[in-house]
């Protein structure tokens, strides 16, 4: 979400016309109600940095030494912003790591450079993350999206930093490219630890699906801080990694005929819950289990549920009734007592979904793209959409899509789809598929795609930062084989 039009709101009211969620408005001292959202799950309002008393938090005797530059002064730089940071929202220790961490730093374009330079400064002191980490998915795919030289020029245009921040990214101890996905969570990637573990991540869709499916402790954290506290081992406690601000003051009460259109459920949970921790109820007969966990279907349900709610809103963690594993253990016990309740009926996801816009330059233009993986595609989702369009060309005897159709996947789950159905995946090249290890959200919003391209996708993440149009399943197979859409 783009808090970014509070000055002007602040302003002048009437000059923000389109709220993107319920909590924003006057509130009786006249200033917006969100005025001091965290996007972390805390509620501490931000507080001033007071040089005369420069560190509130309780420091062990090791941290303090750092501080005083027993491992060197760029390391003391790195934990002294830290902890300032921590103290900011309230904080009062620092919590120990542990699983791997995942960087959102992942993009080249010319304003990462500042930050850039600032890893690279921590590279060359000889500084490494405590442990091998993940990073979000390459913005740059050679290989496949944007051979055309028009928008291949626009690509490396846009990202001129690009092979800079592998660089960097590889001096401070990531793991190979291959395993580069904003879905570190995939058996394919492995970035997963134990219930209860405090780890250090960015990236909005997989830290909600960290602390919500995986039951880890992670704050939704700026860009950059997660390699910082990656280098130190260290994070801030509070939030979302204590007990108390994982309780949920909201209660979505799910009353809807039919399985949902699950970006659509999210980005109604987004609108209204904002940054505060949704309860969700009703939707568990959707969600299959295997062994006390949602199973490879269910789990791209609730990443498609979740990475809409934390682009739309800001949602760090959501619980699911008899799903999500705090939600097994502790059951409604997790909704505090002030909690409030939202009820989502088909009327409610219907004027969710009218109210989406058509961004498109041409809003009556025909589709010229479909892209599916936002956030990266599931191996199960990957097989999912090769048999649905193989079985689409099939029936309707067409050998081409009638638009290209963009499969988004980490590397090595599009090595675990081609390894399984190569046949298929063969076909499916051949039809006009493109498989591809994009960033797709990126890809989409480079200057001057928005000019050229009228794509379609399932993905309320991809939505909600693009201009591609949001469509249920069945119209997007319809879209690739006409390449017409229902308005």
């Amino acid at each position: 979400m783009d808090q970014g039009v509070a000055p002007s709101f602040k302003d002048d009211p009437s000059a923000y016309e389109a709220p993107h969620c319920d909590q924003f408005g006057i509130g009786p001292d006249g200033k917006p109600v969100a005025d001091n959202l965290t996007g972390t799950g805390s509620d501490a309002a931000v507080k001033a940095h007071d040089p005369d008393n420069p560190h509130k938090m309780t420091l062990t005797s090791e941290e303090q030494a750092i501080l005083n530059g027993s491992k060197g002064p760029v390391m003391a730089k790195v934990l002294e912003t830290i902890v300032r940071h921590g103290e900011l929202f309230g904080a009062k220790r620092l919590a120990d790591c542990g699983g791997k961490p995942h960087s959102s730093l992942y993009t080249g374009g010319p304003w990462v450079a500042p930050v850039l330079e600032m890893f690279e400064e921590i590279a060359d002191a000889g500084l490494k993350a405590f442990a091998p980490y993940t990073v979000n998915p390459m913005v740059i795919d050679l290989y496949t999206v944007g051979r055309d030289p028009a928008k291949r020029k626009m690509e490396l245009d846009g990202f001129p930093l690009q092979g800079r921040l592998i660089q960097v990214h590889t001096s401070l101890g990531a793991e190979p490219l291959n395993n580069w996905s904003c879905a570190c969570y995939l058996p394919e990637i492995g970035n997963v630890a134990e219930p209860g573990t405090v780890v250090t991540w960015a990236e909005s869709s997989a830290v909600n699906y960290g602390n919500s499916v995986l039951g880890i402790r992670v704050n939704r954290m700026a860009t950059g801080m997660e390699v910082l506290c990656a280098i130190a081992g260290k994070v801030p406690e509070f939030g979302l990694v204590t007990d108390e601000g994982r309780r949920a003051k909201w209660h979505i009460d799910v009353q809807v005929s039919e399985e949902p259109n699950w970006g659509t459920l999210g980005t109604a949970i987004g609108y209204k819950v904002v940054d505060q921790i949704p309860y969700v109820t009703g939707i568990d007969k959707w969600i299959g289990m295997d062994d006390g966990k949602p199973n490879p279907v269910a789990v791209g349900k609730l990443k498609a549920m979740g990475s809409a709610s934390a682009a739309s809103g800001a949602v760090g963690l959501y619980h699911v009734e008899n799903v999500t594993p705090e939600a097994i253990d502790q059951g409604r016990g997790l909704l505090t007592d002030d909690h409030q309740t939202y009820v989502v009926d088909d009327a409610e996801l219907a004027r969710i979904r009218d109210g989406f816009p058509n961004l498109w330059k041409d809003p009556k233009g025909d589709p010229n793209g479909v892209y599916i993986g936002c956030p990266h595609n599931t191996y199960d989702e990957m097989v999912y959409w090769c048999q649905r369009l193989h079985a689409a060309l099939k029936e309707a005897g067409q050998e081409k899509l009638a638009v290209p159709v963009v499969l988004a996947s980490a590397p090595t789950v599009k090595d675990h789809l081609f390894d399984e159905h190569p046949l298929l995946c063969r076909d499916m090249k051949r039809a006009g598929v493109e498989f591809t290890t994009i960033c797709t959200a990126a890809w989409l919003g480079l200057k001057g795609m928005a000019e050229v391209e009228r794509g379609v996708t399932n993905s309320g993440k991809a939505r909600c930062y693009t201009n591609l149009r949001l469509f249920d399943d069945d119209d997007i197979v319809q879209i690739a084989m006409t390449g017409k859409a229902p308005y």
